[in-house]
């Protein structure tokens, strides 16, 4: 026997997106793609209405496959299944009305061609319409959109895709693709967690895994070239790693990782209704950032004090026309009913750069792809018809719950008067016409993410009602850095000292002004930032919901006179190499 054949098979590593925190150790359990060949055919005379027709069996198939998952969907643990309901409900609306069935049925007429045919045209045209801007967040809600079409595809050819409810316990799913629905078919109880070749971390197959609990890593490029069912294998979802058929030492690494995980999410849910409050007494709230309503569970399960940042694009996404003010209040009521008295800080529409919404800014022209065009307050300010729409639904959310009104993207306080102006305009209309709103209007408050605004903040403070610092874009327009550009990635440092004197600048201006300042970017969601945004000053923080309780431990850690007294050293320093160390070694010591 040789060497290599007594040492076992080779270990394997192979790195993606880690999804969904966590370990997860077992064999794998390869699943077929169900890639369909779609047949392409002319039709004519009675066949055109024939197509039609199929299409309309192939649409009331899939509504009752949906149906099935909805009834699936009540059974699973509380958070995932009102995740998959938001979900399922709206691939039930996209089979009764979309562009996607409105396409494929004018393609059948127009272009006389069958239905699977039809149907697969009219989502390539989708996807590459969108797929030239280059957005995960687009990207996340195109995954929905291909479901649904593939869905049809599959009904009209009377294909199907083997169910992933008969694999062994313990088994670790690899696929190239894993849908949403897809993956609310899997049972904890037997399925360890999944690698997939595609997706990314913002759609809708990654927040099922994090609410059902199961590690998983996504876009692992070459995953289905190196693995087959049967192998050993370890998904590492906190760092993106997979190991195939790990070698003993690396597999006891793991197993070691992964007790020490179940020990951390049980004190995290111990924690999840104790106060976020330090060491010495002071209450620092934790609020959740939403992009989508179907995060709203998670929100409610991690113990938020607050929705920090509600971001109002996804009203706005995959759909031809504009939302009226009715159907955004609608929406918006929901979610303000939902926090049950905890306030709710709406961002008005930021679509711009790398969010662009073609039925918002066909008349704009390039502008709209610009990160430094019109968005944020300048689009509004650009659209008052829209903008009045936006502020009109969150007045009228606001007589249900607490909410607040961030503007994005703001520069001048000339900005901020005229977005009050136009409110108290539209709340004096609203009262004329006995329509319910809050006694008082909602505070305003403006996004701090631009050097201009953090460096005139003290004039800002004295039109705004609280500040919103964005971490995130604050940084990347600090450093010239496009963080999504691998070239120049690594540039991107939140610890580089313009960034942090530009915060500490803000922060002083709201102190001094007396108003509200929260902290909403990636900073804020990672513990290790924690002690020094405490330091400078900072009582309120807004993050992702899976990072709430590792942030709150955090929190409840710290004593806050020694993270003040560590700031103002950092605070003295020019290298950021340097603070880095500083504020590591502080960490190291709580």
């Amino acid at each position: 026997m040789s060497p290599a054949a007594k040492s076992g098979p080779k270990e394997i590593i192979l790195h993606g997106l880690g999804v969904s925190p966590g370990v997860a150790i077992g064999y794998v359990h390869v699943r077929e793609s169900g890639s369909i060949a779609v047949p392409e055919y002319s039709v004519r005379g009675a066949q055109i209405e024939e197509e039609c027709t199929r299409l309309d069996g192939a649409l009331q198939t899939a509504q009752r496959q949906i149906g099935r998952l909805q009834a699936k969907a009540a059974t699973m643990p509380a958070a995932a299944a009102e995740e998959m309901g938001f979900l399922l409900e709206a691939y039930q609306q996209m089979l009764k009305d979309s562009r996607l069935v409105r396409g494929a049925y004018r393609r059948i007429r127009d272009d006389k061609i069958n239905a699977e045919a039809a149907v697969q045209a009219e989502i390539k045209d989708i996807t590459t319409g969108f797929e030239a801007l280059d957005d995960t967040y687009i990207a996340a809600r195109m995954d929905d959109i291909r479901e649904v079409a593939y869905r049809l595809i599959r009904a009209l050819t009377k294909s199907h895709v083997k169910p992933l409810n008969t694999v062994r316990k313990g088994a670790i799913i690899i696929s190239e693709e894993m849908t949403p629905a897809d993956t609310a078919q899997l049972n904890p109880d037997k399925v360890s967690g999944f690698a997939t070749v595609l997706g990314g971390a913002q759609g809708h197959t990654a927040i099922m895994a994090r609410a059902l609990g199961l590690p998983a890593v996504l876009g692992a490029a070459g995953l289905l070239g190196h693995i087959q069912s049967g192998d050993h294998i370890v998904i590492d979802g906190d760092q993106g790693r997979i190991v195939i058929n790990p070698k003993p030492a690396t597999l006891a690494a793991f197993e070691a990782k992964q007790a020490k995980h179940r020990r951390t999410l049980s004190r995290l849910t111990r924690l999840r209704r104790q106060p976020s409050v330090t060491r010495d007494g002071t209450e620092i709230s934790l609020g959740c950032n939403v992009e989508l309503p179907i995060e709203m569970p998670g929100v409610l399960d991690a113990g938020a004090s607050s929705i920090g940042l509600l971001r109002s694009e996804f009203m706005f996404m995959n759909r031809d026309d504009i939302p009226g003010e009715e159907e955004q209040y609608k929406i918006l009521r929901d979610i303000v009913k939902a926090m049950d008295g905890r306030t709710v800080t709406v961002r008005t529409l930021d679509i711009g750069g790398e969010k662009l919404a073609e039925s918002l800014t066909q008349d704009i022209g390039d502008s709209a792809q610009s990160a430094l065009g019109l968005r944020g307050i300048r689009l509004s300010l650009k659209k008052p018809d829209l903008f009045e729409a936006q502020l009109t639904a969150i007045l009228r959310a606001g007589a249900h719950g607490p909410v607040r009104i961030l503007l994005p993207m703001v520069c001048s306080q000339q900005e901020v008067r005229t977005a009050r102006e136009i409110l108290m305009k539209l709340a004096t209309k609203l009262k004329r016409k006995k329509v319910k709103i809050a006694d008082k209007l909602p505070p305003m408050g403006v996004m701090i993410e631009v050097p201009s605004a953090a460096l005139t903040a003290d004039a800002l403070a004295s039109v705004s009602d609280f500040f919103a610092i964005g971490s995130n874009d604050l940084t990347m327009y600090t450093m010239a850095v496009d963080r999504t550009d691998e070239q120049v990635a690594a540039l991107y440092n939140p610890l580089h000292p313009s960034v942090l004197r530009l915060i500490q600048f803000t922060t002083e201006a709201a102190l001094r002004a007396r108003i509200p300042i929260s902290l909403c970017g990636e900073m804020a969601g990672d513990p290790r930032y924690t002690a020094l945004l405490m330091g400078l000053g900072i009582r309120e923080l807004s993050m992702s919901a899976h990072a709430l309780g590792p942030v709150k431990q955090r929190v409840r850690e710290i004593d806050l006179a020694a993270a003040q007294n560590r700031a103002t050293v950092i605070m003295g320093q020019t290298d950021s190499g340097r603070i880095a160390m500083l504020l590591d070694d502080f960490n190291a010591l709580v």
